[in-house]
């Protein structure tokens, strides 16, 4: 069964062309040229990922995120005007998995959504818990347990946790995390990574600001502890 997409856009031309070309690539692709008429679809829908764009007339995109976030853990990719920094960081916290600026190349959008979809799914294989004392994270259900009680996360943190504790005692850099997540480098000047690492202690650490199980090694990385409450 094809994967369905959720596609929030206004541009009813490029709306069109990114449906036909996902459509070309054995994706299902549902399209709302509003945001009411998004949220509507998606309440209603059972889809795999939501692509979003932030710039849309009735709606902001980001109180889209908002709402749909509080509900749904959904994986969102959402589209940015090119240079809207504040934007990509406000989407994230708000809980957006990934983010591509327009212009883009619909080849990768494809490769985006099929990054999210693979991590959605989890890899074979590795249907184990790893547990940290109080803390499991469970690969198989793609699940989070902090003393039992599922804890929120999108699906591309709880991959990014999952790397740190899979290589626990060992700084990962920003480039190494988001390869294990995405498959892809790291722009050097892009920042988001330490947006989703503070989304990910605020699940995970009794006191995110001062962290136990993720910590910063200033100047190389992340590095998840081995021993822990």
């Amino acid at each position: 069964m094809a994967n369905q997409v959720l596609l929030i856009e206004d541009d009813t031309r490029l709306g069109a062309m990114v449906s036909d070309y996902l459509g070309d690539a054995g994706l299902s692709v549902s399209h709302a040229t509003t945001g009411t008429e998004g949220l509507k679809l998606e309440a209603g829908g059972a889809f795999d990922v939501l692509i979003l764009d932030l710039m849309l007339p009735d709606m902001d995109g980001l109180e889209i995120c908002r709402q749909i976030r509080a509900r749904s853990d959904i994986p969102i990719l959402m589209l940015t005007a090119r240079g809207d920094a504040m934007d990509r960081i406000v989407g994230l916290e708000l809980g957006a998995d990934d983010y591509l600026p327009k212009p883009f190349e619909p080849r990768e959008l494809l490769a985006r959504l099929k990054a999210i979809l693979r991590r959605g799914r989890g890899a074979p294989g590795q249907h184990d818990i790893l547990r940290f004392g109080r803390l499991e994270i469970d690969r198989g259900a793609r699940e989070v347990r902090l003393d039992a009680e599922p804890r929120p996360l999108t699906s591309y943190q709880f991959t990014l946790l999952a790397a740190l504790a899979e290589h626990a005692g060992r700084v990962l850099s920003r480039e190494q995390l988001m390869d294990f997540a995405k498959g892809e480098a790291l722009d050097a000047f892009d920042r988001s990574i330490d947006v989703h690492i503070s989304r990910i202690r605020a699940a995970i650490e009794d006191d995110p600001k001062k962290p136990k199980r993720v910590i910063t090694v200033r100047g190389a990385g992340y590095v998840f502890a081995r021993t822990q409450d």
